[in-house]
């Protein structure tokens, strides 16, 4: 059985290749059916609506979604859209929602500076704590050890002055020490 006509020309379509072009068309209509009923379905239970769980819910593969652009607008509109709440309560919409993760999100982040910063001053405080049980560090009444610096600096002055007046004495009685050496000496040759 040969066949002088290209496959897939127009008007070149044998009849079992019509029977499968129907086939697959009907195919499609009975999947897109139990879309639709699995959309309509979620709606009515409440039950999370996104592709995955309308492709898991009417046994379709999500790529079917992707190629069928009308039902994969209507599932996206339907997630955008508010809930259907039973009046009690503002409704939540995707905006609401991105604005209580941007707020949750700035939350977070302030609460982990402020652990950041808790953590600083612990560390700061433990550091300490070890440094001055450790006997390293520096004492507590650090003011009586100041008073008691100042005191020792001012009677080190007053003993260097006491020094200096001291070594004139000493300089004064060696100059008197050596003039009478040099009297007696005198003397002495006169005789």
């Amino acid at each position: 059985m040969t066949s002088t006509a290209k496959p897939g020309g127009p008007g070149n379509a044998s009849p079992r290749t019509a029977a499968m072009a129907t086939g697959r068309q009907a195919d499609s209509a009975r999947r897109r059916q139990r879309v639709i009923a699995a959309i309509n379905r979620a709606l009515t239970d409440g039950t999370e609506i996104s592709v995955s769980s309308i492709a898991r819910a009417a046994a379709v593969d999500r790529t079917f979604l992707y190629r069928h652009r009308d039902l994969l607008a209507k599932i996206h509109a339907i997630e955008a859209s508010p809930a259907a709440v039973g009046g009690t309560g503002p409704a939540v919409t995707r905006a609401s929602l991105q604005a209580d993760l941007l707020a949750a999100h700035e939350r977070g982040i302030r609460l982990n500076a402020r652990v950041q910063q808790l953590e600083k001053r612990l560390s700061e405080a433990l550091g300490e704590q070890a440094w001055r049980e450790s006997g390293l560090g520096a004492p507590a009444d650090l003011d009586a050890l100041n008073h008691k610096i100042t005191h020792l600096e001012q009677h080190v002055i007053d003993l260097q002055l006491r020094l200096e007046e001291r070594d004139e004495e000493l300089a004064a009685a060696r100059a008197a020490n050596r003039e009478l050496m040099a009297q007696l000496n005198a003397t002495a040759r006169r005789r």
